[in-house]
């Protein structure tokens, strides 16, 4: 979901971003974008009180937005839920017109001060990816999915920011086999919740996650499932 953003702050991201190239999302620049653009700089602060860093936040949550954009216009219809979910990461990382941005703000958010931020933004990717793609979970498995999916995307980024090959085809690649491991792993989860022998054991711990549900949400979806390629 869009939320409305003040014109004088996306006027800002759009300043900073030639200088995060040279001195990251940090003071410098976000003083530097707020004196070019004639700003008032108590102004400026009351939009971003955090400087750069709420301009980073929001450089990457625009991200999402034409992610969500993009997903919506691609052709899904015929491929398997595990093929969306690939094709809706690397959608994520063609919608990016700064990579420098992005390697910025991934030394700015792996600072143990703002590790909080940066995965708070990683779950917001994934939780994005997830609902454009339709989901409707509301159980444990709206929790396990997006925590599944924010670690293949964190993942995914890094080694994207590294990739030196053609159209970023490695990186492609790389999608394809993250989404698998994740596969194989679902496939053996829902073996050992099958297994008679293991039903004792995992009968009850499966009672007890079903009890952990988001707010104002119904049981629904299996992420099994969900990975499988399911419709």
């Amino acid at each position: 979901m869009q939320h409305p953003v003040d014109p004088i702050k996306v006027q800002l991201l759009e300043a900073i971003l030639p200088h995060v190239a040279f001195d990251g999302w940090s003071p410098s620049a976000f003083d530097a974008a707020v004196a070019e653009q004639g700003i008032d700089p108590v102004h400026a602060k009351t939009l971003c009180p955090r400087g750069a860093v709420d301009l980073a936040i929001l450089f990457h949550q625009r991200g999402d937005d034409a992610m969500a954009e993009a997903i919506g216009t691609a052709a899904l219809n015929d491929m398997r839920y595990s093929e969306k979910v690939a094709h809706a990461i690397w959608l994520r990382l063609q919608v990016v017109e700064d990579k420098e941005a992005v390697r910025r703000g991934s030394t700015l958010f792996s600072l143990p001060h703002m590790a909080p931020d940066g995965a708070k933004l990683i779950w917001g990717t994934a939780d994005r990816i997830w609902l454009a793609l339709g989901d409707t979970s509301d159980d444990v498995n709206w929790y396990t999915k997006r925590a599944t999916l924010s670690g293949v995307y964190g993942s995914v980024v890094l080694y994207w920011l590294g990739d030196t090959s053609e159209g970023a085809v490695a990186t492609r690649d790389f999608i394809d086999r993250r989404i698998e491991n994740v596969m194989q792993f679902e496939k053996f989860k829902a073996g050992i919740n099958n297994s008679p022998t293991l039903k004792p054991i995992t009968g009850p711990l499966a009672r007890m996650a079903s009890m952990i549900k988001a707010p104002n949400r119904m049981p629904n979806v299996d992420l099994p499932g969900m990975w499988r390629g399911e419709r």
